[in-house]
């Protein structure tokens, strides 16, 4: 990753001329490329391999390539390009030479949302549910907005949509400071926790640069999560700004605040406060965390004077993103799962909402695959800790994404870290000796959840086969890591 990135001044999407994309079949950049269509702007675009994603555009009308060369870029006039791609990209040094205007995904975004009221969605974990949630509630509250988000919805299959209301709706990605490039009105801060040091630096620099997402030109409002010290703190100082604050959480001081908290399977509800005002909120998807995340979501829809009985119809009709507690199949009586969690405080988190939904009598049996040797490094004592919650943990090696190899970093340092915190584990460095290793230990009542940004995704369908049934829809290379969204989302 190249750093952070300063932000820059984007003229309106349709006065771009021919867009092209590299990386086109991304999650993020997919749904990008699929909206500067919609405006009327000439799109083309590349990508490495191919994918569902590139025979979807293509079926609009896009013209797409697999594999990356100088002449692909046809008569294009701008780049968009994302945090995974090299500066050694064949059209991209090609584009450079020719002194094309190029752009990071997020000022190819930031352009989509001019004259628009911009509803930002940043936090260490959750942007990508918490994004879903607001597209989804604000939609049913009649507000046609647009937005972006870093995984596709579950009921719709899309990840993007230009809506003819004002609001858009965007997953906001710190990692690189790109959060900081969108005209912002709304913010949306659900949690601060350290992390994409190799960019911040220090932990104080990563709660700075929340600080100066907060307080852009043009934010009336911040949305955080006050359950979470890092948002709480930020939630401090801005309301010492003088800027509207709303937090949400089980803290007595929310102004949001959930009560009365209920689990049962893969289902969640509470009673939310409000403004005097207290609404039940029933929600089809598990945990302590997505409660929050349709709390915040609530919050933004209450700023906009939307309706709150048909925002809350609208988190009732949640059914997840893809790979966030997605459920890949039932084959013999086990569950199998998918979820995108790659962070030690996100493993918790879907492993402690996966327990409750286990059967009578069932096994909890996580699958990780570590994403980044930088992360695996910092975090693989975390790890460990996270993966005893399983009745059982497997482990494979790293998806290393943007990151060259580490002399001596292997998944082997979380296997072993979750062994000295008593978890039973077994270290299968191949993802795909992973499927007949858990089918050799899984039985009716267990559940399986493969767990990581990378192409760990691919093997919750490989062990549905495994064990003789058929999975809930395929699953494909393009889903990990969900390039140009950046990390921690859930």
């Amino acid at each position: 990753m190249p750093g952070l990135r300063t932000p820059v001044e984007v003229p309106p999407a349709d006065q771009l001329g021919t867009v092209h994309f590299i990386a086109i079949g991304g999650a993020g950049m997919s749904g990008i490329a699929r909206l500067f269509h919609e405006l009327g702007v000439p799109v083309t675009g590349s990508d490495q391999v191919d994918s569902s994603n590139l025979r979807q555009l293509e079926s609009l009308g896009i013209t797409t390539f697999i594999g990356h060369s100088e002449e692909q870029l046809g008569d294009a006039e701008t780049v968009v390009v994302s945090s995974a791609i090299r500066d050694t990209n064949p059209e991209l040094v090609a584009a450079r030479r020719k002194g094309l205007r190029v752009l990071h995904r997020s000022a190819a975004l930031a352009a989509l949302m001019h004259d628009r009221v911009g509803i930002s969605i940043a936090g260490t974990h959750g942007k990508t549910t918490t994004t879903g949630m607001t597209a989804v509630m604000l939609t049913a509250a009649g507000a046609d907005p647009s937005y972006v988000i870093g995984s596709p919805l579950a009921a719709s299959g899309t990840s993007a949509h230009l809506g003819q209301g004002t609001a858009f709706v965007v997953e906001a990605d710190e990692s690189d400071g790109s959060f900081l490039q969108y005209p912002t009105t709304i913010a949306v801060v659900t949690n601060v926790e350290a992390d994409h040091l190799d960019n911040w630096t220090t932990p104080e620099a990563y709660l700075q640069g929340f600080e100066q997402f907060a307080s852009q030109h043009g934010v009336r409002a911040l949305v955080a999560g006050i359950d979470d010290p890092g948002a709480a703190e930020l939630a401090q100082r801005m309301r010492e700004t003088g800027l509207r604050v709303v937090t949400y959480g089980t803290d007595e001081q929310a102004d949001v605040r959930l009560t009365n908290l209920d689990f049962e399977g893969t289902l969640a509800s509470c009673s939310l406060g409000f403004e005097g005002q207290t609404v039940q909120l029933q929600l089809q998807v598990p945990g302590k965390y997505n409660l929050e995340n349709a709390a915040a979501a609530y919050a933004v829809g209450r700023i906009l004077g939307l309706d709150h009985e048909a925002l809350l119809r609208g988190a009732a009709g949640f059914t997840g993103t893809l790979r966030r507690f997605q459920l890949v199949g039932s084959p013999r009586g086990i569950q199998v799962y998918d979820d995108y969690a790659h962070h030690p405080t996100e493993l918790t988190a879907a492993l402690t909402a996966a327990r409750r939904a286990v059967d009578p009598g069932g096994r909890l049996i996580a699958c990780f695959q570590p994403h980044l040797f930088s992360r695996t490094t910092e975090f693989s004592e975390e790890f460990g800790q996270a993966l005893a919650l399983a009745d059982h943990a497997f482990v494979t090696d790293i998806y290393a994404a943007r990151e060259d190899p580490v002399p001596g970093v292997t998944g082997e340092l979380v296997a072993d870290a979750a062994r000295r915190h008593g978890a039973e584990v077994s270290y299968v460095p191949d993802k795909l000796d992973l499927p007949a290793a858990i089918g050799a230990l899984a039985r009716p009542g267990d559940l399986v959840m493969t767990l990581g940004a990378g192409d760990v995704t691919l093997v919750g369908p490989l062990l549905v086969a495994e064990l003789g049934g058929s999975g809930q829809g395929p699953r494909t290379p393009e889903s990990p890591g969900t390039p140009g969204a950046g990390g921690g989302q859930r």
